[in-house]
């Protein structure tokens, strides 16, 4: 397998690519939440359509995030953070990777669930915002489980809730927004893969059986942890629907937050 990367407009060229490309499987997309979900409501213009343009063979992975905020904000727990929030909307900010990403995204849907307000501050990648984080310029984040544990743990930042489902092994203190009385907050980044759009149905199931095997793989599963994505198989048709139904949810938050790029 060669790895072709195609940086620019947030996957928008890569998948533009492969969109193009013969449908015969030797040209597969390794997508990700923006590309397939986020930009369709973020760009009036894509050269592509999510549910028209490929067909999906698998999904690989989901990555929750961490709610953090800075140790100096008196609130211990989310509702405490979202009772403060009340008290006092617009004296804090949160960091966010840049706009129309979806470290700008939950935040939205917090504030959007919860009806508080928090001033968005965008950075040019995730790095600059969270050391502003660290550094208290910004209170608040949505971060990936490895740097945010990693950090948490040495008492840099704290966090008080993460975004999936279930707790997660490297914060297992750390309960569910669910948990903290959220109900239905459940948001999640994913991974998959897809094919053109037309590739043969026999070529596409080859492809899907070929992941779900790779995923059962101890190693390759053990790997995927280590770097805080959370091996989640689903095949061709699961996967097709499960962007189906993730397409209005990001295409509110998308709304809310006012984002659009062109």
């Amino acid at each position: 397998m060669l790895i072709d990367y195609r940086a620019g407009a947030g996957g928008t060229v890569g998948a533009q690519e492969v969109a193009r490309a013969a449908p015969d499987g030797h040209t597969l997309l390794l997508a990700n939440t923006g590309t397939m979900v986020i930009n369709p409501a973020l760009y009036r213009k894509l050269p592509y359509d999510t549910l028209r343009s490929f067909a999906p063979i698998a999904r690989t992975a989901q990555q929750p995030l961490a709610l953090l905020v800075h140790p100096d904000v008196p609130a211990r727990t989310l509702p405490e953070f979202i009772a403060l929030l009340k008290k006092h909307p617009g004296r804090y900010n949160y960091g966010s990777a840049g706009n129309g990403g979806i470290s700008h995204l939950v935040p939205e849907m917090l504030k959007t669930q919860t009806g508080t307000f928090m001033v968005h501050i965008p950075y040019r990648g995730s790095a600059p915002a969270f050391t502003d984080l660290i550094g208290g310029q910004v209170q608040f984040m949505a971060e990936s489980i490895p740097q945010a544990a990693q950090y948490a743990n040495a008492g840099k930042v704290r966090a008080i809730a993460v975004t999936s489902r279930t707790r997660n092994p490297a914060l297992p203190e750390v309960p569910t927004a669910i948990e903290a009385g959220l109900k239905g907050f459940e948001v999640v980044g994913f991974y998959g893969v897809l094919a053109p759009a037309g590739t043969p149905a026999p070529v596409v199931e080859r492809l899907s059986s070929a992941f779900r095997d790779l995923l059962a793989s101890p190693e390759i599963s053990g790997r995927m942890v280590q770097q805080g994505a959370d091996p989640a198989f689903l095949d061709s048709a699961a996967f097709g629907g499960f962007l189906t139904a993730e397409m209005p949810k990001w295409a509110a938050a998308v709304k809310a937050s006012g984002a659009q790029l062109d």
